[in-house]
């Protein structure tokens, strides 16, 4: 079942945290690195935070959460995150799916590592197409990646 988190109730905050940490662990693992920036959001950050997430939930647990930002037609999907309990079950694309069928937008954006294998290829998947790659200063090669709107 997907729904929209309250972000702003500590406990969800946590909920979201908790996956956060966990799904991002492996993701530093995979990458190759020590010091990943998303591992040093705290529970706080998440409450304060502007954006809107929407949480994956099996059994009532949830399992993943994606996090995106719409503006002027613009979709941005910051973060999206699999608890690794949940791995391997299509969580992620469901997600995905979910956001792209449930806004209007022109366009769709996501960042991720280069190395990133899995989260390219489920973005291309979905019809995600590489238009920029990069290196910022904490030294994490990324790829930038969108989808025009086909509506």
């Amino acid at each position: 079942m997907i729904r929209k988190l309250d972000n702003s109730n500590e406990q969800v905050a946590d909920q979201i945290f908790t996956i956060f940490q966990n799904s991002y662990k492996i993701e530093a693992q995979l990458i190759g690195v020590l010091d990943f920036p998303p591992l040093s959001r705290s529970a706080k950050d998440i409450k304060i935070s502007k954006t809107l997430f929407y949480g994956f939930s099996e059994n009532e647990c949830l399992a993943a959460v994606i996090e995106i930002v719409i503006e002027d037609n613009l979709l941005d999907i910051n973060s999206l995150t699999v608890d690794p309990k949940y791995f391997r079950k299509g969580i992620a694309g469901i997600l995905i799916r979910y956001i792209l069928d449930t806004f209007d937008f022109k366009e769709a954006l996501v960042e991720t590592a280069v190395v990133n294998m899995p989260a390219i290829n489920l973005y291309k998947k979905y019809g995600f197409v590489e238009f920029k790659r990069w290196t910022p200063s904490h030294g994490i090669k990324k790829i930038a990646m969108s989808l025009k709107s086909v509506r």
